[in-house]
């Protein structure tokens, strides 16, 4: 069997609290603390830079940065590489986020730059992500400046240990058993993104479920041919 890639989200959406941290609890806190509690907390107009390669986590932190903030009754300005026309700037958002940034187009860069100048002049708070530090970025000038000079952190993917005790641990909260050899049938046949893996025990669990047959590595084959 070749290596499949499964290209899904985290059933449950992204949070803070669902990050595993790892070698990356220093942003997380980071990211925490500049949240607060509740729609009134003060949070620091510094921006922050958040890159790493794939895998690390840097969207999932961002898209709970995103989900955090509207569940407190803020809005907030969102641009990613698949933004065709993003919106004009509103100085009522909570916060500025830019995903992925390292691939904006130069219409994307634009909006970006004018985000980043209103943001700053009313006190509100980017936070961006990319895949190379700001230095090394392939974007205007004046935007990758910007970009560097606040908080920066370089996130690191989680080693194999890492990921087997996420999946080992969301697994055991559904009350499933990972064999060690479904675990390493997982981790060699599958995407070794974190993301990819906890979308992948999502649908064992569905299809164990669906079946009344426990999860094997028979189960998994068999689940992939209907798939």
């Amino acid at each position: 069997m070749t290596q499949l890639v499964l290209d899904m989200g985290l059933p449950t959406g992204p949070t803070l609290s669902n990050y595993f941290a790892g070698p990356n609890a220093a942003a997380l806190a980071h990211l925490k603390l500049w949240l607060g509690e509740g729609a009134h907390a003060l949070r620091s107009p510094v921006p922050t830079y958040l890159w790493g390669g794939s895998g690390c986590g840097k969207t999932h932190l961002l898209m709970a940065l995103h989900a955090a903030l509207q569940g407190q009754g803020e809005s907030v300005g969102w641009i990613d590489a698949h933004s065709l026309s993003p919106a004009e700037f509103d100085e009522r958002w909570a916060a500025v986020l830019l995903d992925d940034v390292h691939a904006f187009n130069v219409g994307q860069q634009h909006a970006a730059f004018n985000w980043f100048v209103n943001a700053q002049t009313h006190h509100i708070a980017v936070i961006a992500t990319g895949s190379l530090p700001p230095a090394d970025l392939k974007l205007r000038d004046d935007l990758r400046t910007r970009l560097g000079w606040g908080t920066v952190f370089a996130l690191q993917a989680l080693s194999e240990p890492e990921r087997r005790a996420v999946l080992r641990q969301a697994a055991e909260v559904r009350g499933i058993f990972l064999s060690d050899e479904v675990m390493d049938f997982m981790l060699t046949r599958f995407s070794r993104d974190l993301g990819s893996l906890m979308a992948l025990l999502e649908l064992m669990d569905g299809y164990a479920l669906q079946t009344q047959r426990p999860i094997t590595i028979p189960l998994i084959k068999t689940m992939m041919d209907n798939t």
